[in-house]
């Protein structure tokens, strides 16, 4: 079952690579399109908030197909969304084609981990899902350094041609190696919306977008930050990049272990230690060692909080597993939109790059509030999840 699961990696690596790059190209979008840093900055938001929107629909759309065929249809979709990034002639027509390619992201992500876990002994679940997500991992690790590296080499366009062929790759190996008849259970997903309706489950998204909008408020601006205050020279930023991408992937596997020790105190430590980091980035800034330490560390620290956030979501959203997964991938992107917004917004009235980290760490502050008030409830209310009518219904099933 390795080939199936590298497929889905494949195509996991260019979603992730295409929706990151961006921010280390920024300049030379911004240059090339005439527009401002803070408008070409928005292209992360457009982005975020087609996910948001898209990942419900698409899965409302999707339910009852076939998986095999779904997962072929939305890594073309990325393909065509890429293509016409690479050739958008203005501002708006890229904006657009960001859209289209984000639609695919959500359902994709949050389908292909049913794949996954189901294409695997009961036991290799979490490992099958951990490779397919390896993919998003090593984008960040690769993908988007040596896109940046490409895109200030021969143009920003010619990364997102370079992404183009990943996705035709992708398509084709999903094509060959996924197997067609893939299990799959088609509930009532619109009655799974019902999910929403528990504070629990509204309380930990909150958190992924808290914590989504910290990374993203001072990380869609950290190639100008690098530039203008630590005084980097383009080459030097994209080395940069790659140690962030080396720090997340350890983030992300020390997060996993966190989680499976006490995930809300160490939930909450890690949001405490998100929030000094980057505290510390505004006054280490200006200093090169400094702030390539401070970047790696910020990398663990911000990504150490997925595993537990998404274990969080999915204990509270017990009874509606086609939907918890695709709606926490809408709530980390819409804090990836916020968070791009809110920094292009600072930025606009007057608050300097070095000073970006005071408006992460204040999010991340703000997550980690959220965090002590879900343990709060949880104390409270003897539980984690509420009992509703879903949970009933589910309770019967199963007995």
């Amino acid at each position: 079952m390795q080939l199936p699961l590298l497929a889905l990696a494949m195509a996991s690596f260019g979603i992730g690579t295409t929706e990151f790059v961006i921010m280390g190209l920024l300049p030379e979008v911004a240059a090339d399109l005439s527009v401002t840093i803070p408008a070409a900055g928005l292209l992360v938001t457009g982005y975020a908030l087609g996910v948001v929107i898209g990942a419900p629909i698409v899965a409302i759309i999707t339910n009852s197909l076939p998986r095999k065929g779904t997962l072929i249809g939305l890594a073309s979709m990325f393909v065509v969304g890429n293509f016409l990034c690479a050739i958008a002639p203005d501002y708006w027509f890229l904006m657009g084609a960001r859209v289209v390619t984000a639609f695919c992201h959500g359902a994709f992500f949050g389908i292909g981990a049913v794949v996954a876990a189901s294409l695997v002994p009961p036991k290799q679940r979490a490992s099958a899902i951990a490779l397919m997500f390896a993919g998003l991992t090593l984008a960040n690790v690769l993908g988007v350094p040596l896109g940046t590296a490409l895109g200030q080499a021969a143009g920003w366009r010619s990364t997102f041609w370079a992404v183009v062929l990943i996705g035709l790759l992708a398509v084709t190996a999903i094509a060959l190696w996924v197997p067609r008849n893939i299990p799959h259970s088609s509930g009532n997903i619109i009655r799974e919306f019902a999910v929403l309706k528990r504070t629990q489950v509204i309380l930990t998204m909150l958190m992924s977008v808290l914590a989504s909008a910290s990374l993203f408020s001072v990380f869609t601006y950290i190639a100008p930050l690098l530039r203008d205050v630590t005084g980097f020279t383009p080459h030097a930023v994209t080395y940069v990049l790659l140690l962030f991408g080396v720090g997340i992937t350890i983030g992300n596997l020390l997060g996993g272990k966190l989680a499976d020790w006490r995930l809300m105190p160490s939930l909450m430590g890690t949001f405490v230690g998100l929030a000094a980091v980057l505290v510390a980035f505004v006054f280490l800034s200006p200093f090169a060692t400094a702030a390539v330490a401070t970047v790696f560390v910020w990398g663990i620290l911000v990504f150490a909080v997925v595993a537990p956030i998404q274990m969080r979501v999915v204990d509270a959203a017990v009874g509606a597993p086609n939907l918890a997964s695709t709606l926490n991938q809408g709530a980390f992107n819409l804090g990836n939109a916020a968070g791009a917004w809110i920094g292009g917004a600072a930025i606009t009235f007057g608050i300097g790059y070095a000073d970006l980290p005071w408006v992460g760490a204040a999010l991340a502050v703000g997550a980690l509030g959220l965090c002590v008030a879900s343990q709060a409830l949880e104390r409270r209310t003897g539980g984690l999840v509420e009992a509703d009518g879903m949970v009933g219904e589910v309770a019967c099933e199963e007995g």
